[in-house]
């Protein structure tokens, strides 16, 4: 894959996590972060739980990086609201 399918694939993960996790986004830079970390994190879940993508191609890509972004989300949640108490 090359750099621009990385950024694409970070800002389509990344602006559809945001929107369902909280509504909100993290600025056009902040989504392809997150969505590519969370493309890091998505591939690593899925490998360890034995699971495949259920998409073939950039589409089966997308989802899992969703999916680890989303997870990215969720402890980054927990974590704020732990340091507000």
């Amino acid at each position: 894959m090359d750099i621009l399918t990385w950024i694409l694939v970070g800002l389509v993960a990344g602006t559809l996590a945001t929107f369902v996790f909280r509504g909100i986004g993290y600025g056009l830079v902040g989504n392809i972060v997150l969505g590519i970390v969370g493309a890091f994190v998505g591939g690593w879940g899925f490998r360890q739980l034995g699971w495949r993508a259920p998409l073939e191609g950039l589409g089966g890509v997308i989802l899992v990086a969703f999916c680890g972004a989303v997870a990215l989300l969720f402890v980054i949640g927990l974590i704020s609201r732990s340091r507000r108490q």
